[in-house]
């Protein structure tokens, strides 16, 4: 740490290069206020020493904060999004910056945002060793970034290393965030952000709702306050039992294959010979002139059989980190040797510590000393960030269950 930091208690860095400190006088002065514009610069300069060198005024801030917002508007190799919400937050702090101090929330607003997204977080804060902060989903998305393009994660702003045992929270930007105040997107009135969500999904007039009769087929979405008039002239009470019926037919189909999943996996529970185990993945690197990414369990013996699983991402293709939808793939393969065919069905669920959400898939594969390795088959994970947090992650711990069919 330097002596300017120590001296000013860790506070942030001061303005660029170059930069002259508000209050200090430039020019040489000249006609009869000569010596009271000295004498105000040394005041200044004084209470500015008084303060610590290395706090920097607002003034200052604002005006680092302006030039990293109207850097990261020009930049050609950042995404589309954020160079649009770059511009029109490198415009909100000129004219803010012209018309002279806004208002508390909007100078927060550009204080507290990810650096990443230029978004105010919606949970958890990270932080890099220098204090630029990160939202979660963007925090998870370089650690991803960085794992497929086998680099070392760094933050966007300083280049220092991050990464989730070098990085922590910051409780104190979270309880600020969650206290600024937000427009509810239906009644357009404003709310702390902490109690925004409850406002919009419990006690909002204007919230998008559905009639109660939804289950037997009426479409009608609309504010609440018009709700129990559209329920007391609803016509869906009214239908006839055939009506009713052809509807009902139709929403049965959607729970038809839910069911068929849970039912499946009940019969298989009934089985003899059922075996599980933890499973964890390690990172690979493929001996190609441009490697690729690929994830291995150690050897494993389940049902009395050595297995061992392999994963790639988006079926191994040339170049995962410029693609915005990832997806996991895996194979089962059987490494010791069967005297008769070996007919088992698996599948694969989220370990007990991970928060991964993985919709259950069953599959079905007959293992023989010729054919010892299944197909790679999707990995059924909810969305592109959950993928991303198994991708952050050092090593993917997953459950396998296997059933072996015995006919």
């Amino acid at each position: 740490m330097s002596g300017a930091e120590e001296a000013g208690g860790g506070g942030p860095a001061a303005g660029p290069a170059g930069a002259v400190p508000a209050g200090v006088g430039v020019g040489v002065g000249a006609g009869p206020g000569a010596a009271a514009g000295q004498a105000a610069a040394a005041a200044a300069a004084a209470l500015g020493e008084a303060a610590g060198p290395g706090l920097p005024d607002e003034a200052g801030l604002a005006g680092a904060r302006q030039l990293q917002l109207q850097e990261a508007a020009g930049d050609p190799d950042a995404p589309p999004k954020k160079r649009l919400r770059a511009a029109e937050a490198a415009e909100a702090a000129a004219a803010a910056a012209a018309a002279g101090s806004g208002k508390l929330e909007e100078r927060l607003y550009s204080v507290l945002c990810c650096t990443v997204c230029l978004d105010l977080p919606k949970a958890s804060v990270y932080q890099c060793t220098n204090g630029h902060l990160m939202c979660a989903g963007c925090f998870i998305h370089l650690l991803a970034d960085a794992r497929l393009k086998e680099e070392q994660a760094t933050c966007p702003n300083c280049r220092c290393e991050i990464s989730k045992s070098l990085c922590c929270r910051n409780l104190a930007v979270e309880k600020a965030v969650s206290e600024l105040p937000s427009e509810c997107g239906f009644c357009l009135r404003q709310f702390p952000r902490s109690l925004l969500e409850r406002h919009q999904k419990e006690e909002c007039q204007d919230r998008v709702t559905q009639c109660k009769y939804k289950r037997i087929g009426c479409p009608w979405h609309g504010p609440f306050h018009e709700l129990t008039v559209h329920e007391a002239a609803c016509a869906h009470p009214t239908k006839t039992g055939n009506e009713l019926m052809e509807i009902l037919d139709e929403m049965d189909q959607s729970h038809r294959k839910e069911m068929q999943l849970y039912n499946s996996i009940f019969s298989l529970l009934s089985f003899e010979k059922i075996g599980y185990t933890e499973v964890q993945f390690r990172p690979y690197r493929t001996d190609d002139f441009i490697t690729r990414l690929y994830y291995e369990t150690p050897r494993f013996t389940v049902l009395n059989q050595t297995w061992v699983l392999k994963a790639r991402v988006n079926d191994s293709e040339r170049n995962p980190n410029l693609s915005c939808k990832r997806t996991l793939s895996f194979q089962l393969l059987l490494k010791s040797k069967v005297t008769a065919p070996l007919e088992c069905s698996f599948l694969l669920l989220k370990g007990p510590y991970d928060d991964v959400r993985i919709s259950p898939v069953i599959y079905h594969f007959v293992f023989t000393n010729e054919s010892n390795e299944t197909d790679y088959v999707p990995l059924p994970i909810i969305d592109s960030v959950e993928c991303n947090k198994l991708l952050a992650a050092k090593n993917i711990n997953l459950r396998l269950f296997l059933f072996q069919i015995q006919k």
